[in-house]
């Protein structure tokens, strides 16, 4: 990893999973704060708390993909593209969540979105290939 051109992208992934990982853990914690509001169902629960222990999973990953980890590096590759479908799914279904949830999704997805770009570049890419 001594290419400065990965140090950046990697520091740049840090940033961005850090904040996904730093939105959804405080929305989960807002959840439990407001877990008598009305808009706070079963449903709700369940996707803030996938999306919470997701995005600390794919921090990990990342810190351990920028020590050069193939296997990190190919799984924060895939979970961050899988992590971006299901939010697209669940901003674009209508009335299945409350505005607020929709929000902080859509939050998140431009923030996966620019990792999945980062990621999936041709300089990262080729520093992982066999």
């Amino acid at each position: 990893m001594d290419d400065p051109n990965h140090v950046i992208a990697f520091r740049r992934l840090k940033a961005l999973v850090g904040l996904y990982a730093t939105v959804s853990v405080l929305t989960f914690a807002g959840l439990v704060a407001y877990r008598d509001s009305s808009s706070v169902t079963q449903p709700v629960w369940v996707r803030i708390s996938i999306v919470a222990v997701s995005s600390l999973i794919l921090f990990a990953l990342t810190l351990r993909a920028a020590r050069g980890s193939r296997g990190a590096f190919r799984r924060l590759r895939i979970l961050s593209a899988v992590m971006l479908v299901a939010i697209v799914v669940i901003v674009s279904l209508p009335g299945m969540f409350p505005v607020w949830m929709r929000i902080e999704q859509s939050v998140c997805g431009v923030l996966l979105l620019a990792v999945v770009a980062v990621s999936n570049g041709r300089g990262l890419r080729t520093r992982f290939a066999r």
